[in-house]
């Protein structure tokens, strides 16, 4: 797919999501465009079923099938099967990273912070689907610098029932971070505090 009509999906696919992981989506991607999504087991998308933008603002929608082999199932907790919570988060931030891109942003996505987060639910192995909802309440492209960060709020359901809310949870896109020269040692092996 060409970067123009990637900017102007209303839409994901699963394949095409997986494709973003790999770095193989974009055929004629612009300099500094590495946006990658993690890849499974780690990716908590199987696909963008709405992504919009009004001015600084918007939406963006995904969902997940749940499978009863999920390596996290597997693991936590034995005989109390659950997804981590953490990774509901994760897939929110999964998807404002994914919307920085989506609106020009440049870089390697990173999780920024979040708000507030309330639980009042739980997603088991036989559930069904998990739903993902967030209103972008503020994007903002930093043309100098090449980043770019996403502000929104979330709702997380699963099987249509709401168990997860977040407040101003961010994540952003940033230049000159990849480390493409993994598991070698480089200058931008070590990590820390990144700069101000």
């Amino acid at each position: 797919m060409r970067y123009d009509e990637f900017c102007e999906r209303d839409h994901l696919t699963q394949q095409e999501i997986l494709a973003i992981g790999h770095g193989t989506l974009i055929e004629d991607p612009p300099e500094g465009f590495i946006t990658r999504l993690p890849i499974p087991p780690m990716l908590m998308l199987d696909r963008v079923t709405h992504i919009s933008r009004s001015g600084n603002r918007g939406r963006i929608s995904a969902e997940r099938d749940i499978r009863l082999d999920d390596w996290f199932f597997q693991c936590h907790f034995l005989q109390d099967p659950v997804q981590p919570g953490c990774l509901g988060v994760d897939a929110v931030w999964q998807m404002l990273g994914l919307y920085c891109a989506w609106n020009g942003g440049l870089g390697s996505g990173r999780a920024l912070g979040m708000g507030e987060i309330e639980f009042a639910g739980q997603i088991r192995p036989h559930n069904k689907v998990v739903n993902y909802e967030v209103k972008i309440v503020r994007f903002v492209n930093f043309e100098a610098s090449g980043a770019s960060m996403a502000i929104g709020d979330a709702t997380v359901s699963v099987d249509g029932e709401p168990i997860y809310t977040m407040k101003r949870a961010k994540a952003g896109t940033f230049r000159e971070i990849a480390y493409p020269d993994y598991p070698n040692p480089s200058p931008r092996s070590i990590g820390g505090r990144m700069e101000d």
